[in-house]
């Protein structure tokens, strides 16, 4: 099923059904007795987050959703019957927001969370509400409540502990393949993956954490450049970051991985500034590919500018790989002191 990370609906809930007007037939009972009957509630719309959807996809091709209106009230006191909600399924991550205002409505970040985006219009009161001992054969009665409608911007944000930074072809698929059972496009020229993938990765204790391999980053993507908030937007929600910087030359031939960090370090401030204190691992990549001499320079310069140890990896040979793990895993679940 295609990724899909916005989607804008409509949701309209149920009227409330009308209060009947009825008599009684009965003897000695003027009029025959008020016995008309409430009117039934309407359907509200609700959107619940499921853990088992991982793309608004199935939200795209219908534009509305409504719920039935309440059935109006019978004789003999006989209530309208209420009609059911309508509930619309949504993966665990979405934010919710009124289309026209931009109001966020609901942040669904867990399995179960819901939210009531259009009520149901209350059942209207039948003749026999209005009986009292002045006034006993009323032909009063009141109309079911409205139904509410609105226009709704759904935004999924993912949800994982580790979200993978860095440039396009740093590795970042190949990594996210290497550890989990995710499978990403991986491919041998510049690529960069277009929607994020999300994989489980398995600890030997037992553990188990959620890895985000995301759309690569370049300079000005917080100005919507490229992928831009469709990438990060993905990483707010991650408690760790892991920034891959490729020991690969660019397209000039020169290495200069510090050069890098520091660009998506700063896109990631400019989007958001909590970003900047997000723990972070900082890893050179694909150093089973160059001389390791240039590694070696590589790294002294990536260090000179970077808060925390840079470690080397390499995905493919597996260099590195059970450092980095080790490391991700101090900051995904930190002792407990």
């Amino acid at each position: 099923m295609r990724f899909i990370d916005e989607v804008e609906v409509r949701v309209r809930s149920g009227h409330g059904g009308d209060g009947a007007v009825s008599f009684r037939r009965e003897k000695y009972v003027p009029f025959g007795g008020p016995d008309g009957g409430d009117g039934g509630d309407g359907g509200s719309v609700r959107l619940c987050a499921d853990e088992g959807m991982n793309t608004l996809a199935p939200l795209r091709g219908r534009r509305l959703f409504s719920a039935r209106s309440g059935e109006r009230g019978g004789p003999r006191q006989r209530t309208g019957r209420s009609a059911q909600d309508e509930v619309v399924r949504v993966p665990v991550g979405t934010l919710v927001r009124d289309a026209e205002t931009g109001a966020l409505l609901a942040d669904l970040a867990a399995h179960g969370d819901e939210v009531v985006v259009a009520r149901g219009g209350a059942g209207g009161r039948g003749n026999m509400a209005f009986r009292s001992p002045t006034h006993r054969a009323p032909r009063t009665f009141t109309k079911g409540r409205p139904a509410e409608e609105r226009r709704l911007a759904l935004e999924l944000r993912l949800l994982a502990h580790v979200g993978v930074i860095g440039f396009p072809n740093a590795g970042k698929s190949t990594f996210v393949a290497r550890v989990s059972a995710a499978r990403p496009r991986i491919a041998g020229y510049p690529f960069t993956t277009l929607v994020p993938t999300l994989g489980v990765v398995d600890r030997p204790d037992g553990r188990t954490w959620v890895v985000a391999d995301v759309p690569g980053l370049i300079e000005g993507a917080a100005d919507g450049v490229g992928l831009g908030h469709r990438f990060l937007r993905h990483i707010q929600r991650c408690r760790v970051l892991l920034h891959l910087v490729s020991v690969l030359p660019d397209a000039g031939g020169e290495v200069d991985p510090l050069q890098r960090y520091r660009a998506v370090r700063r896109e990631l401030e400019r989007y958001d500034p909590a970003l900047a204190d997000r723990a972070e691992v900082v890893a050179l990549s694909m150093v089973d590919t160059a001389d390791p001499k240039v590694v070696e320079q590589a790294l002294a310069r990536l260090a000179g500018g970077t808060q925390s140890p840079v470690l080397r990896l390499s995905a493919v040979s597996g260099t590195g790989l059970c450092e980095v793990l080790e490391a991700l895993d101090r900051r995904v679940c930190p002792p407990s002191t």
